[in-house]
């Protein structure tokens, strides 16, 4: 893939991360400052689709990412977000406000991320049976969600996610963290969606996992910085938690 055509990837995926809408050549050349002409980017687009980094839902419709064009946009494109110190400054604030209230550290921190990110969260420790989740009903106002088949699918997965801890664990090494997207994905249930998953060992020896699950439009560079930030602060903490986003 060129340097162009990684502009126009990069556009794409932004362009459906913000409005769910399949992305056109027009579009990406009116907003996204390529400089290049409409039929370029179809062009480009249409190669992009050859070779399996780009979908066309519908015939006249515009293009969307696929696993494959979402890997490589993490991959090559993608570059690090760290948290801003307002930002840093912001989630102590609130996780300490939570903390006050004398809730459960991994409700705490569930119901935090969930803020956060406006996604589902889930926070627990491993060996543990003490798990939290929080925000399902932001996930289920998702347009990929709508179905209730999907919602369904999803609350069944929630009731016995912490049997697929270990499975997750196998894929990721401690300190770490790794993003499935897709079928990448080792619950096969999940394959509709993307995580990004951080495995942790607490001062205590307790094992820890933080994850962010959703739809895979997900803001990968954003809950990356996420959940490494949240699993600094908890790192001498008792708990651990899993976050999960669906793109």
């Amino acid at each position: 893939m060129n340097d162009r055509q990684e502009k126009i990837l990069a556009a794409v995926i932004k362009e459906y991360t913000n409005t769910v809408i399949p992305a056109g050549s027009k579009v990406l050349a009116e907003k996204y400052n390529l400089e290049i002409s409409p039929a370029t980017i179809r062009n480009d687009m249409s190669a992009l689709e050859k070779d399996g980094y780009l979908y066309q839902p519908h015939i006249s419709a515009g293009r969307i990412p696929t696993d494959k064009g979402y890997r490589y946009f993490v991959e090559e494109v993608m570059k690090d977000r760290e948290l801003t110190k307002r930002e840093q400054i912001k989630l102590k604030e609130e996780l300490l406000k939570l903390k006050a209230k004398n809730t459960r550290l991994s409700r705490t921190t569930a119901k935090l991320l969930s803020a956060l990110s406006g996604n589902l969260a889930i926070s627990g420790a491993l060996g543990k049976d003490d798990f939290c989740n929080f925000g399902m009903s932001e996930l289920m106002e998702e347009p990929e969600f709508q179905e209730l088949d999907e919602v369904c699918r999803l609350a069944e997965i929630l009731d016995y996610i912490d049997e697929k801890f270990d499975q997750i664990i196998d894929e990721v090494k401690e300190g770490e963290t790794k993003i499935f997207i897709g079928r990448e994905n080792p619950v096969n249930e999940m394959s509709g969606c993307s995580m990004v998953v951080s495995p942790y060992k607490l001062k205590s020896g307790e094992k820890g996992i933080l994850a962010l699950i959703g739809p895979k439009r997900m803001r990968y560079a954003k809950n990356k910085s996420l959940i490494e930030y949240v699993r600094k602060i908890l790192g001498s903490s008792t708990a651990i938690v899993l976050l999960i986003n669906f793109i």
